[in-house]
C-alpha cells in the first residue's frame, strides 16, 4: 500500500511540473497566441500539434534512457543550443521587424499562406530545438520513476493529455473575435514583447552553448 502511495504521489509531482512548465509563457506558447490571434484556429491548431509532437518525441526519448546519453555527449546538447539559439533569435528579428512598422499588418510569426503541413513542421521544429525541453522530461521521468527507477507507464498518456489541453487550449482562446480584435489593437507592443522574449531566450541559448 505504501508503495503505491509513494508511486502516485511521484506520478501527481511530476504532472504538476510538466503543467507548469508547459502553461508558464515560453517560445512556443507565445508563437501560437500569435498564430491564433492573427490566423485564426485552423493553423494555431496546427502549429500547437506540431508542438505537441515535439514534446512527445523528447518525452519517448527521455523514458527509453536515451536522453540522458544525449545530455552526457556535450556536443549534441551544443548543437542542439546553438540551432535553437539561432532560430529563436530570427524569430527576435521579424517579431522586431513587425513591431516597427506601423503600417505592416502581417505577423511576426507568420503562416499566411503556408500549407498545414509546413505549419506542422515549424511547430515541430520550434520544440524540438529546444534544450529546455530536453532537460525538462529528464526531470519529469526522474520524478516519476519508482525506488528501483522503472518509469511509471501513466507519465506519457498523462503528459500528452496536459499537452493537447495546454497548447490547444491557447489556440482556442486566442483565436477567438475578442482576443483577436485585442491583438490587433495592441498589435505593436505584442510583437515587441515577442521579439524580446524570442530574443533573451535565443541568446542565452547561444550564450550557454559557450560555456
Amino acid at each position: 500500500m505504501a508503495d503505491v502511495t509513494l508511486l502516485s504521489a511521484n506520478l501527481l509531482v511530476a504532472y504538476t511540473a510538466y503543467f507548469v512548465g508547459t502553461a508558464s509563457p515560453g517560445p512556443s506558447n507565445l508563437a501560437i497566441m500569435s498564430i491564433a490571434a492573427n490566423h485564426g484556429r485552423k493553423p494555431a491548431l496546427t502549429f500547437a500539434l506540431g508542438v505537441i509532437t515535439g514534446s512527445m518525441f523528447w518525452a519517448t526519448v527521455a523514458m527509453l534512457g536515451v536522453s540522458a546519453a544525449l545530455i552526457a555527449y556535450s556536443q549534441f546538447l551544443v548543437a542542439l543550443k546553438i540551432f535553437g539559439g539561432v532560430y529563436l533569435l530570427w524569430l527576435a528579428f521579424k517579431s522586431g521587424r513587425a513591431a516597427l512598422n506601423p503600417s505592416s499588418h502581417k505577423a511576426a510569426v507568420s503562416t499566411e499562406g503556408e500549407p498545414l503541413k509546413r505549419i506542422y513542421l515549424r511547430g515541430a521544429l520550434l520544440h524540438l530545438t529546444n534544450p529546455k525541453a530536453v532537460l525538462s522530461w529528464v526531470s519529469i521521468v526522474a520524478l516519476s520513476s519508482s525506488h528501483d527507477g522503472a518509469v511509471q507507464p501513466a507519465i506519457l498518456p498523462g503528459c500528452i493529455s496536459i499537452s493537447v489541453t495546454v497548447f490547444c487550449g491557447y489556440a482556442l482562446l486566442f483565436s477567438t473575435q475578442a482576443a483577436r480584435r485585442t491583438y490587433l489593437r495592441l498589435r505593436r507592443w505584442l510583437d515587441g514583447g515577442l521579439a524580446l522574449v524570442f530574443g533573451v531566450v535565443g541568446w542565452r541559448l547561444l550564450l550557454s552553448a559557450r560555456a
